[in-house]
């Protein structure tokens, strides 16, 4: 079974986070930050997986500890399910166009955590959300899955569409590396 629930309560948010990597795509994403839930859904979506995730956070003072804290629990959730990370293909690379912007992620189920990401935003919102969260939610995802995770926008103009592309690419990305095979952990080490 490669499902995980987990939660964490802080005196900024108090998250909780359920998810089956082998589910089909539902999502019931409440953050209270509407584009942030687009993206979600979409990350739900196109990854093939079913998430829930119920947050609360200090919105009064801005996005950030609410997505970044969702981007930890969420993290810890893919590591839990994702196991020994044995019987899977472990990499997985996508490209997805958004109109005018494209969005890659390369990713390695590797235990150890790391995010290089290239992506220059025009402004500093998208509806309620700060640009600078984008990159901020998928360190703390990376650093708590305990996957390589790189991210970049080559081009683009619109925000919305580099940030859509994105999730999008980390979604099919993950899709593929999560994919089951015959073998044990691909690793000459035996292990991760």
């Amino acid at each position: 079974m490669r499902k995980a629930e987990l939660s964490r309560k802080t005196r900024e948010t108090d998250i909780a986070v359920s998810l089956d990597l082998d589910g089909k795509g539902k999502g019931v994403i409440e953050t209270g930050i509407g584009f942030f839930d687009h993206m979600l859904t979409a990350l739900c979506t196109h990854a093939g997986i079913d998430l829930t995730v119920k947050a609360a956070g200090d919105l009064e003072v801005d996005c950030h500890h609410t997505i970044e804290d969702v981007g930890i629990v969420l993290g810890q959730a893919l590591c839990k399910a994702l196991g020994d990370k044995g019987g899977i293909a472990r990499y997985g690379s996508f490209y997805v166009p958004m109109d005018e912007a494209l969005g890659f992620c390369a990713l390695d189920v590797s235990g150890r955590p790391f995010l290089r990401f290239e992506c220059a935003f025009q402004h500093a919102m998208m509806g309620g959300m700060e640009t600078a969260m984008v990159e901020e939610f998928f360190r703390a995802l990376a650093m708590n899955a305990g996957i390589t995770l790189h991210l970049s926008v080559p081009y683009g103009a619109n925000d919305h569409h580099k940030a859509e592309a994105l999730f999008k690419a980390f979604a099919h990305a993950l899709k593929v590396a999560a994919t089951r095979t015959d073998g044990g952990v691909l690793s000459t080490k035996g292990v991760l």
